[in-house]
Order: structure tokens, then sequence, then C-alpha cells
């Protein structure tokens, strides 16, 4: 049932607790205890508004930034990736695998707003032995959902 119902909402958060519960075949008191199980136990962290900022007039940029850094001894990456999260700007922190051993996404209003954390605040950090900075240029597909999609031209052909 758990399963199921993470399946659900993850697609869809704003859906109906009617209508979750008649789609897994519940009753609505069990869905809603459920999910607040769900959320107490932080399973569930939170409930997100996916927008596409380009449809808008609100000028925003995306940056993911790769970093390398020295592990503490005894803390791993937690201590110095808690610093970086804590900033308001740092939207997302990922441990990754590969040359980088953090993934920084963070959020600004320009372009030099973002080259300026990453310079003054996250390269000047004790353990932070590089960045690299990639800036989001376009958003094809975000969280499973296409962006600008194409409408498929459903007119029949006419030949002479």
């Amino acid at each position: 049932m758990r399963d199921q119902i993470l399946s659900i909402i993850e697609k869809n958060s704003r859906i109906d607790i009617k209508e979750l519960a008649v789609l897994l075949g519940m009753e609505e008191i069990d869905v809603a205890n459920e999910l607040k199980r769900l959320e107490e136990e932080g399973i569930i962290g939170g409930y997100h508004t996916m927008i596409n900022w380009e449809k808008t007039s609100i000028e925003k940029v995306t940056a993911l930034i790769e970093v390398r850094v020295t592990p503490q001894r005894g803390q791993g990456f937690d201590n110095i990736a808690e610093r970086i999260y804590k900033y308001p700007e740092v939207q997302s922190v990922y441990l990754i695998s590969g040359g980088y051993d953090l993934m920084v996404i963070l959020e600004g209003r320009t372009l030099r707003e973002v080259s300026t954390f990453v310079s003054d605040k996250l390269s000047t950090l004790e353990t932070v032995l590089s960045t690299a900075t990639h800036f989001i240029l376009k958003k094809y597909k975000d969280h499973g959902t296409i962006y600008d999609l194409k409408l498929k031209d459903e007119r029949e052909i006419v030949t002479p």
C-alpha cells in the first residue's frame, strides 16, 4: 500500500484524498492516516510545485556546480555538505560519484549573482578543492514533466 501511495503522489501531489482512496480501493481515513505516518517518518519530506519559469516575467538562473572537496576524518562529506546546503541560494546538494564529490544546484537572479556565490562563498570554504559551474540554459524535462510538449499535427493530408 505504501509503495502505491508514494508512486501516485510523486506524480501528482495535489491528488484529492478521496480520489486516491478510490484508486487504491481503500477508505479515505486509512489513506489520510497512512499519509500522516509517511510524513511523520520523514518518508514524505514535502510537497513541491514545479513551475516553468520561462513562461513568467520572473528572471531566474539555475546552475549545477560540481564541487571537489577534502573529506574530513570521521565525518566524510557530511559537514561540508551541511555548510553548503545552509546557504539560502542552494536548492539541492548531492553526494556523487566520478571526478567530483558534490553536486550543488542553486538559483539566482543573474549569472553574475550565481558566479559571485561560487567565487565568494563556495570556493572559499577551506575543504573545497575545486568547482565547475554549469548554467542551465533550457529545461526540456524536469521531474518527469516534459516542458513545451510539441502538439502533434493531426490534420489529414489532402492530395489533388
